[in-house]
């Protein structure tokens, strides 16, 4: 949490939790350890839409928030990415954002390749824990 992420009731903003949901989708399609040049999602995404829902306020604290991320909704060419984010242990905010595979080049949405499905059923509703 950053300091300027607070309201004016010292509560973190609403919106500020679209960006933590964001550094944690980037964090798994861009960043994730296991990644290489043909696996992940870096080809290119754009938002489609998102949806949050707010359990409960959370307070501005120097204690790291955790999210937990998922993917379920895997079509040809859009998939749904789920957060559940926890202040010190209790459930807070959940979310999903609808992500489509863009094709910047063409300037228009792409199928989904057989190998970035691989990847993201590693990271789906029914995955087994590594």
């Amino acid at each position: 949490m950053r300091w300027s992420d607070m309201d004016a009731y010292q509560h973190i903003n609403n919106v500020a939790f679209l960006g933590y949901f964001e550094m944690a989708r980037v964090n798994l399609f861009f960043e994730h350890p296991t990644h290489d040049e043909k696996t992940g999602m870096r080809r290119g995404l754009v938002v489609h839409s998102h949806q949050i829902t707010y359990k409960r306020p959370v307070e501005y604290h120097a204690d790291p928030l955790e999210i937990q991320v998922w993917v379920s909704g895997v079509r040809a060419a859009s998939f749904t990415c789920h957060y559940e984010l926890f202040d010190h242990g209790t459930l807070a905010v959940t979310g999903s954002t609808v992500l489509v595979p863009f094709d910047f080049a063409l300037n228009r949405p792409r199928r989904i390749t057989p190998e970035e499905k691989m990847f993201l059923a590693r990271y789906g509703d029914d995955a087994v824990p590594e």
